[in-house]
């Protein structure tokens, strides 16, 4: 009994050996199957990790047990038959011929008679007849109704023209050398007679003309706008010309060489410049400047008095 015991413990011992080199047994394979490799049996570097088999696709790994005779079955349509032309709706447009229509507002197109617009042949050539440029307005040259080109001369040095004097070559050669007019006082409305020298008062005029005419810039210095008006010879206070209600009885040289043509009205300034084709429109020292400028011209063509 001893050396069966001791038998027996010898084999265990021989079979643990056996197991913990070899591993431990296995069953017995079936001739079918095909052995599977362990982590014991195989080094690391040649160990094969078994994955299962991917679906055959994703539908059936999201729905996988979703059968065949589920899915809805769409019917295949055939395309409409196409629509007869007879039956299509074209609308009738008439034709019209189109209205030609020019470039240049001031000329206008004439398609000669017999021509065909829808034929092939249209020469290139189109007659045009330009229309006649409109005459602009000149308000210099307008007069109204109630005058007349030529007035009676009011002065001797004035001509029958409106708003235009002599020169001085007219009126040294007819020995006027001398120009006279009435003042009227502002606190006594005394009205008397003043007289000026045409030469020496001209001069005065011209000299400050030929000096500040660029510094001017077209318009009226103060001294025009506002004149240093004579005192009265009688009470001492300030006299101002007498100008009548009849602008084509205006005193102008007078006014001229006393320099108080700042004391007329804008509209009596605007008659001057009318009458003597400069533009009458603007601010009154533009206005004025323009009359000073205008008798000047008048008395000397030759001077530098060019607007």
């Amino acid at each position: 009994m001893d050396n069966k015991s001791s038998q027996i413990y010898q084999d265990d011992e021989n079979l643990l050996t056996l197991t913990l080199w070899t591993g431990p047994r296995s069953p017995p394979l079936s001739p079918t199957s095909s052995p599977k490799l362990t982590s014991t049996t195989l080094p690391l570097e040649t160990q094969i990790i078994s994955l299962p088999p991917p679906p055959d696709s994703i539908f059936q790994q999201v729905v996988p047990n979703l059968e065949a005779s589920s899915l809805p079955i769409i019917p295949f349509l055939p395309p409409p038959p196409p629509i007869p032309q007879d039956l299509i709706f074209q609308p009738v447009v008439p034709n019209q011929q189109v209205p030609s229509f020019s470039i240049y507002p001031n000329h206008e197109s004439h398609t000669p008679t017999g021509l065909d617009l829808n034929d092939n042949a249209v020469p290139q050539e189109i007659v045009s007849h330009p229309r006649p440029p409109r005459p602009r307005r000149n308000t210099a040259q307008t007069l109204k109704q109630d005058e007349s080109k030529t007035i009676p001369r009011p002065f001797p040095w004035a001509t029958t023209q409106h708003a235009t004097v002599h020169s001085l070559d007219y009126l040294l050669s007819h020995n006027i050398t001398t120009i006279s007019g009435e003042v009227q006082c502002k606190r006594c409305d005394k009205v008397y007679t003043i007289k000026y020298d045409l030469l020496q008062k001209f001069r005065e005029v011209s000299d400050f003309i030929k000096e500040h005419k660029f510094a001017l810039h077209d318009r009226a210095p103060p001294v025009w706008m506002n004149p240093n008006l004579p005192g009265c010879e009688s009470c001492g206070s300030c006299v101002r010309p007498v100008v009548v209600e009849d602008k084509s009885s205006i005193n102008w040289l007078f006014l001229l060489l006393g320099q108080m043509l700042g004391c007329c009205k804008l509209s009596e300034l605007q008659y001057f410049c009318e009458h003597t084709k400069n533009h009458k429109t603007g601010a009154k020292d533009r206005v004025l400047y323009l009359t000073y400028l205008g008798l000047c011209k008048q008395l000397d063509p030759t001077g530098p008095f060019d607007i």
